[in-house]
């Protein structure tokens, strides 16, 4: 065998010139879905860039055209299968993140990276409980009523700077550090049904 020759695991048949993918393509879109959605949640987004990345890469010569063909095909057909659903996406993915101590503002940004609509963003962040979220955080990295050691400036400006970054206000940091362990219990305590 020539060293030029090339071999690929691609049929004659899927290298068709047109725009429309070959029953191969679609069935393997259909097939590469189903393994995904079984595997995690995913938004409209994510499985559509997922398919077309994959479809990039298994079929040589794919087209543009085809490529996108094959992606809204999976997207159809995990509607059609009721396996996404971007409302629910949200709105797990919001308890999930206040449950580990992220902000509104953290949760928010990260599902508009996953591609979830800002209506369905609102919707779902609408009931998140920001002190809650901060008090998990704190608890987390033994910041405010949880810390083991009296604090210095430098600490405070440390444990000020991490609900900052974190998408806390200001206000919330300052009221989560002036708490006694007791209150941040009772806080815990009431968003454990979250």
């Amino acid at each position: 065998m020539d060293d030029d020759t090339q071999i690929s695991d691609s049929f004659p048949s899927d290298t068709q010139s047109s725009d429309t993918p070959t029953p191969r393509m679609f069935s393997w879109a259909r097939n590469s879905t189903i393994y995904r959605v079984e595997k995690r949640m995913h938004t409209e987004k994510q499985l559509f860039d997922a398919i077309a990345r994959k479809a990039r890469q298994k079929f040589e010569n794919i087209s543009e055209a085809q490529v996108k063909a094959l992606a809204e095909s999976a997207v159809k057909f995990a509607y059609d299968n009721k396996a996404l659903d971007d409302s629910a996406f949200a709105e797990i993915s919001t308890r999930s993140g206040i449950r580990s101590g992220r902000s509104k503002r953290a949760i928010a940004q990260k599902l508009a990276q996953k591609g979830v609509a800002r209506d369905t963003v609102e919707t779902a962040t609408a009931d998140a409980d920001d002190l809650y979220a901060a008090v998990v955080l704190a608890r987390k990295r033994a910041f405010g009523p949880f810390r083991k050691v009296e604090p210095d400036e430098a600490r405070r400006a440390k444990e000020f700077s991490a609900f900052a970054r974190g998408g806390f206000g200001f206000e919330i940091g300052k009221r989560v550090l002036a708490m006694s362990i007791e209150e941040a219990e009772e806080v815990l305590d009431a968003g454990r049904g979250i």
